[in-house]
């Protein structure tokens, strides 16, 4: 019976590794591959893109160094959480390494999102293709969602039949490399994108989710530890799934927010209030230097692109009267809003009957 649950045993480990070392290979082809298109030779933008109505969103290489940093680092936590989650036993580990190896799929969607928005309007995009970064955003974050409920109910169901034991003081040293390279990596990406596409920003956030989960996974193991040391090994036994429960509950709320704000933006709702506010009180500074009767504002973000449409209403008082003052007034428009992040397409419209645009 012995050599049998030897046997048993040892298959099952030759089994975990030989999944790992095929998620490897996998994650190994996908990184080269997505590498190759995150640093390949810029995209061509369809326009002249001169025009500020039909200005394409034209993002920084600073946000394919920071796809291309998350994409090798997801690779490595991947592997590392994986290899330790299989010879260590730890169920939280392996939820770490299966968030990383979704990562690495799932910066793959937003490097492809990112590659197709650069490519501006075409005759099959007329308003170009920034939609699909705010799309690549809500998928993402509603893998990383379903992961975490995944592993939440993994979880509650192992508490419920009774944990079994894992091999702490392993467990112990992986919170501590994970913690400290999930700091690291999180940090540079913050930096990195701070003024950068809300892709590269949300990526940013998803490293900062597994760094809040590697921390969980430390302050757990160090837990069982102390429960061990103290004689208590059946307590230290519910220390791993239920830190899962806890960090899976704790990290639901950043792709929750993720899913909320892109999904705005699918639905070309209205930029963020501040945005909207700064765009009305320069429109009203306009309307009242030229004497116009009344404004009206419309305003949508999506993506890498702020959509701004501006009505005046024209009357007896306007000081603009011919097709040269009103283009002047476009332009001193324009010039008051340019530095919004990102810079607003913009369409202005003047009209004496105010039924065309209330």
């Amino acid at each position: 019976m012995r050599a049998a649950s030897v046997s048993k045993g040892g298959m099952a480990v030759v089994l975990g590794m030989a999944v790992v070392l095929g998620v490897a290979v996998v994650l190994g082809v996908a990184v080269v591959l997505g590498t190759a298109v995150v640093l390949g030779p810029p995209v061509v933008l369809a326009g002249n893109g001169r025009s500020p109505r039909y200005r394409p969103a034209v993002t920084s290489s600073r946000d394919d160094r920071v796809l291309a940093i998350s994409l090798w680092a997801s690779a490595g936590f991947a592997v590392l959480a994986l290899v330790w989650g299989a010879l260590t036993g730890s169920r939280l580990i392996v939820f770490d390494g299966l968030y990383s190896f979704a990562s690495v799929g799932l910066t793959l969607l937003a490097v492809l999102a990112l590659r197709t928005a650069r490519r501006g309007p075409d005759e099959r995009y007329p308003w170009g293709r920034e939609a699909w970064e705010p799309l690549a955003v809500v998928l993402k974050a509603a893998a990383m969602a379903g992961l975490c409920v995944y592993a939440l109910v993994g979880a509650v169901l192992e508490l419920l039949a009774g944990p079994t034991g894992i091999a702490v003081r392993a467990a112990l040293v992986y919170g501590v490399v994970s913690t400290l390279g999930g700091v690291v990596v999180t940090a540079l990406l913050r930096r990195m994108s701070a003024r950068g596409s809300d892709l590269a920003r949300a990526e940013a956030a998803e490293w900062a989710g597994d760094t809040l989960l590697s921390v969980g996974v430390l302050v757990g193991f160090g837990v069982a530890w102390a429960l061990e040391a103290t004689g208590r090994a059946a307590a230290a036994a519910y220390v791993d799934p239920v830190m899962v429960v806890l960090a899976s509950a704790a990290f639901l709320p950043v792709p929750v927010r993720l899913i909320l704000r892109s999904g705005r933006e699918i639905l070309t709702m209205a930029p963020p209030a501040e945005v909207l506010d700064r765009i009305r009180a320069e429109v009203r500074a306009v309307e009242d230097a030229y004497g116009f009767a009344e404004s009206f504002v419309r305003a949508g973000k999506v993506g890498g692109r702020l959509d701004l449409e501006v009505d005046f209403v024209v009357d007896a008082r306007s000081t603009a009267r011919t097709v040269e003052d009103l283009d002047g007034v476009r332009a001193e428009l324009y010039r008051r809003l340019r530095d919004l992040d990102p810079p607003p397409a913009m369409s202005v419209g003047f009209t004496a009957d105010r039924g065309w645009v209330s």
